[in-house]
């Protein structure tokens, strides 16, 4: 083998190996700078105040301050831009929620989107919403909300948090599988929606327990089912949709992304500390404050979980022909 090639070959492998030693030594050296976790809702809202619980934990288990930064609008889109335009270092990470996975088919012609431009990172959440009603209204079970609605078509009011919210699209997979006409009523979010309802300007709406716990408990709305597979603590005595309307669920969830090209190191150390972050009983204890159930997962098991959440809402979107301006 001649000198020229011999220098050759050497030279190729010594460059073959340099990504690998610098993704290890990038790893290593994780994080040098303070983290931004941006935010799709204002500060108060119960998804930015769990990340602000995630990330004051998360912040001490890698060493530098995980600053929350709020930007809200668009359904969501104005923050997943921002990231998926960020370096994709791990320094600037997104708070990924449902809206993102719907936001796939809601705005096609969206310069940016989740299976495209963001890499699944860590779940942190999972939310079950409830069929609620105004305890006025003259049905007890999910059963008895069905045959009346059968019985009174187009006259049943069924409140949201807004056209495309997952609260409306919970109601129009409900509608798709019960054949039931009724009339999607959007409102500019929770608050507004649940005030509609208790006030008895709607019948019955979506919402998460999280969200619409206290009312419940209150009495001022009544929980005729939620929308997991199986029973929830918090509600013991209220059965499942699925168990009147077989397969029936709708699952919110919270999560955390980065940047496509994040390096895969990053990428594991984060999920292995957001995964030791839920697993802190205290911090267990503030997310259930919250009404909020920590999950964790894999990597692996996330990106899933999002690929499945974005193909079922893609296909409710386009069956029910859901526009927003």
């Amino acid at each position: 083998m001649s000198l020229a090639r011999r220098k050759f070959i050497q030279l190729s492998l010594g460059a073959a190996a340099l990504p690998a030693v610098s993704g290890t030594s990038w790893a290593q050296s994780y994080p040098s700078h303070p983290i931004s976790l941006v935010v799709f809702l204002p500060a108060g809202a119960v998804p930015d105040l769990v990340a602000r619980i995630i990330g004051d934990s998360l912040s001490r288990r890698l060493g530098q301050p995980i600053i929350v930064d709020n930007r809200p609008g668009a359904g969501g889109n104005i923050a997943l831009q921002a990231v998926a335009r960020a370096p994709a270092d791990g320094h600037t990470l997104l708070l990924l929620a449902s809206p993102h996975a719907v936001n796939v088919t809601l705005y096609p012609s969206n310069p940016v989107s989740l299976a495209k431009d963001i890499v699944p990172v860590a779940s942190l959440n999972h939310d079950t919403f409830a069929l609620l009603v105004n305890p006025s209204f003259p049905v007890k079970t999910v059963a008895e909300f069905i045959a009346y609605a059968k019985a009174n078509p187009g006259k049943i009011n069924l409140a949201s948090n807004g056209t495309g919210n997952l609260t409306h699209l919970a109601g129009e997979m409900f509608k798709i599988a019960t054949g039931i006409d009724v009339l999607h009523v959007p409102y500019r979010g929770s608050p507004a929606a649940l005030a509609a309802l208790t006030a008895g300007d709607v019948q019955a709406g979506f919402d998460t327990i999280g969200t619409s716990f206290p009312m419940i408990k209150g009495d001022k709305v009544r929980a005729l089912g939620v929308s997991s597979l199986s029973r929830v603590s918090m509600l013991p005595d209220v059965p499942t949709i699925a168990e009147t309307v077989p397969g029936y669920e709708v699952i919110g969830w919270l999560g955390i992304g980065a940047p496509k090209g994040t390096p895969p190191e990053i990428v594991q150390r984060l999920n292995k500390e957001i995964s030791a972050v839920l697993a802190e009983p205290a911090i267990k204890a503030k997310m259930l404050e919250l009404n909020s159930e920590p999950f964790a997962s894999t990597t692996e098991e996330f990106a899933r979980f999002l690929a499945q959440d974005t193909e079922k809402w893609g296909k409710v979107v386009k069956a029910v022909g859901i526009k927003v301006e």
